[in-house]
C-alpha cells in the first residue's frame, strides 16, 4: 500500500478485533440509531439530488426525441457517451478530493480551511476543463473516427459546442456541492436541485415548443438549469449561508499547495473514471456481437434500470465519505469504523430488496421500455445478472466512499485498474467470444471478475485497517495544513 500521497498513506494491520466483547456490542447498539440519523441526513437529500439531476438528462433526451430520431441520437451521444459522460465523470471524481480534505477539516473543527480547499478545487478543475476543451471542438471527427454515421457525427459536433458552458459549470458546481455536503448542508443542495429540475422542464417547453429553437434550444436549456444552480449555490455559500465561517472570502492562499491538491484530485478522478468507463466499454463490446441490435437494446434497458437504482448507492458513497472523513478528522477512528459498518449495512439491505424485486419481476421489467417480444425475452435472460449487479453495487460504492473519506484514492485507483481492466475485461472477452456466451458472458465476466474481485479486496482492506492509526494521521494532516495556511 506504499507509494500513495501524503494525504493517503498506507493502511496498517488491524488492532481492532473483528469480534468485540458483548459490552462493546451493546454500547454500539445504542449508537446505531444516532449514526443512522447522521448518515441519512446526508444520504436522503443526496438520493433526491442525484435522481433529479439524472432526470434533467432524461427530460432533455425526451424533448429531443420528439424532434426526430437524428436529434435524439445526437443529444444522447453528446450527453451519455463521448462528451459529457466522460468529462462529467472526470470532473466529478476530481471534486471528490474535497470529501477527504473538507470532511476531515470539518471534523477537526478547522472551519476556515474549507473555503481555501474550495478555491483550490475551483482552480484545479477550471484548468482541467480548459485541457478538455478539444473534445468539444473536435467532436465531429472524433465521432467519425469511432464509426458514427456522418449525419449523427455532424449534428453531435454542433450540439457539443453548446455544451461548453455546462462543461465549465461542472468545474464550479461539483466543488460547491462537496463544500456544502461536508458541512451537512445536503437539504439546501436537494432543494436547489429540485428547483433546477422545475426550471428545466419549463425552459425546455419554452425553447422547444414556444420559441421552436430545435435541437440547439434543447441543449441550451441544460445550460440554463445548470448555470442557475451554480449561481444560487455560489450565492448561498459565499453570502452567509454557512454560519461556521467556512467561507472567509477569496484568498491568495488558494494558490499555495496546488500541486499536492491536484495530485489528490487526479487520483480521485481516475478512481471514479475507471469505474465509469468500465461499463461504457461493456456496451461497446456488446456492439461487436452477432445480433448486436437486440443485445445492445436489452443491455441498455438493464443498464437504465441499474443506473436509476445506482443513484441510491452513489448517495451512500457521498454519505459514507463525509461521515468517515468527519470522524477521522475528529480523531475518532472507532467512530469512523462504526459509520462505515452502518453505511454498508443500510445500503446492502436496500440492495437486497431491489435485487429480489428484479428476481420476482424478471419477466415484467422489459415491458417498461419495449413491446417487442424478442427484446423482452432478451431482458428476461439478463435479469439474474442485473440482480447480482445491483447487489454488488450496493456494497462497492459504499466501500469506495470509505476510501474517499480516508484519502486512499491513489491506492484504490490501482485496485480499480487491476480488477477492471486486467481481470474483468479479459474474462468478459473470453466468456463472450471464446466460450460463446454472448452478452451474458461479457457481462458476467466483467461483473464477477471486475466488480466482484474489487469488492472483495476493498472488504479485506477495511477489515484489516487500523482505524485509530488512520485517525491519528488525519489529525496530523489537518493540523499541518492549518499551520501552513496560518503562516501564509
Amino acid at each position: 500500500m506504499g507509494g500513495r500521497d501524503e494525504e493517503a498513506e498506507g493502511v496498517g494491520e488491524a488492532t481492532i478485533p473483528l469480534l468485540r466483547d458483548q459490552h462493546d456490542e451493546a454500547e454500539e447498539d445504542g449508537d446505531i440509531v444516532v449514526e443512522t440519523k447522521k448518515l441519512w441526513r446526508i444520504v436522503g437529500p443526496a438520493i433526491f439530488t442525484r435522481i433529479t439531476t439524472y432526470l434533467i438528462l432524461i427530460i432533455t433526451q425526451a424533448f429531443a426525441g420528439h424532434l426526430g430520431e437524428l436529434e435524439l441520437a445526437a443529444i444522447s451521444i453528446v450527453s451519455n457517451v463521448v462528451i459529457v459522460g466522460y468529462n462529467f465523470g472526470l470532473l466529478l471524481g476530481m471534486a471528490s478530493a474535497l470529501e477527504t480534505l473538507c470532511g476531515q477539516a470539518f471534523g477537526a473543527k478547522k472551519y476556515d480551511m474549507l473555503g481555501v480547499y474550495l478555491q483550490r478545487s475551483w482552480i484545479v478543475l477550471f484548468l482541467c476543463s480548459i485541457l478538455l476543451l478539444p473534445m468539444y471542438f473536435f467532436a465531429t471527427p472524433i465521432l467519425k473516427y469511432f464509426g458514427q454515421p456522418d449525419d449523427i457525427a455532424e449534428l453531435s459536433g454542433t450540439v457539443a459546442l453548446w455544451v461548453i458552458p455546462i462543461h465549465f459549470a461542472f468545474a464550479f458546481f461539483f466543488p460547491l456541492n462537496r463544500f456544502l455536503q461536508c458541512q451537512l448542508k445536503n437539504m439546501v443542495i436537494a432543494i436547489l436541485a429540485g428547483g433546477a429540475l422545475v426550471v428545466h422542464i419549463f425552459v425546455c417547453w419554452l425553447f422547444v415548443y414556444g420559441l421552436k429553437l430545435g435541437v440547439i434550444g434543447t441543449m441550451a436549456t441544460v445550460n440554463v438549469s445548470w448555470c442557475l444552480n451554480v449561481f444560487v449555490l455560489f450565492t448561498y455559500a459565499t453570502c452567509g449561508g454557512c454560519p461556521l465561517i467556512t467561507w472567509t472570502g477569496f484568498s491568495i492562499e488558494a494558490f499555495t499547495g496546488l500541486w499536492k491538491f491536484a495530485k489528490l484530485s487526479a487520483s480521485s478522478g481516475i478512481m471514479l473514471c475507471l469505474e465509469n468507463w468500465y461499463y461504457k466499454i461493456l456496451i461497446m463490446m456488446t456492439g461487436n456481437l452477432k445480433d448486436a441490435k437486440i443485445a445492445i437494446d436489452s443491455l441498455s434497458i438493464c443498464m437504465s434500470i441499474n443506473g436509476l437504482e445506482m443513484m441510491i448507492p452513489l448517495a451512500f458513497f457521498a454519505g459514507t465519505g463525509v461521515r468517515v472523513a468527519n470522524e477521522l478528522g475528529a480523531g475518532n477512528g472507532r467512530g469512523a469504523r462504526f459509520a462505515m459498518i452502518v453505511s454498508v449495512t443500510d445500503s446492502l439491505i436496500i440492495g437486497i430488496v431491489f435485487s429480489m424485486l428484479i428476481v420476482f419481476l424478471h419477466d415484467q421489467i422489459g415491458w417498461i421500455f419495449s413491446s417487442s417480444d424478442t427484446i423482452i425475452k432478451a431482458v428476461n435472460d439478463l435479469s439474474i445478472l442485473l440482480a447480482f449487479t445491483i447487489l454488488l453495487n450496493s456494497i462497492q460504492p459504499v466501500l469506495s466512499g470509505v476510501a474517499v473519506g480516508s484519502g486512499w484514492q491513489s491506492f484504490v485507483a490501482y485496485i480499480n485498474l487491476g480488477c477492471y481492466y486486467f481481470i474483468g475485461l479479459p474474462l468478459g472477452f473470453v466468456m463472450g467470444w471464446i466460450f460463446k456466451y454472448g452478452v451474458k458472458g461479457i457481462w458476467a465476466g466483467m461483473i464477477f471478475g471486475g466488480t466482484g474481485v474489487q469488492t472483495l479486496i476493498l472488504i479485506f482492506i477495511v477489515m484489516r485497517c487500523d482505524w485509530e492509526k488512520e485517525a491519528q494521521k488525519a489529525t496530523v494532516h489537518v493540523k499541518k495544513w492549518s499551520v501552513s495556511n496560518s503562516r501564509n
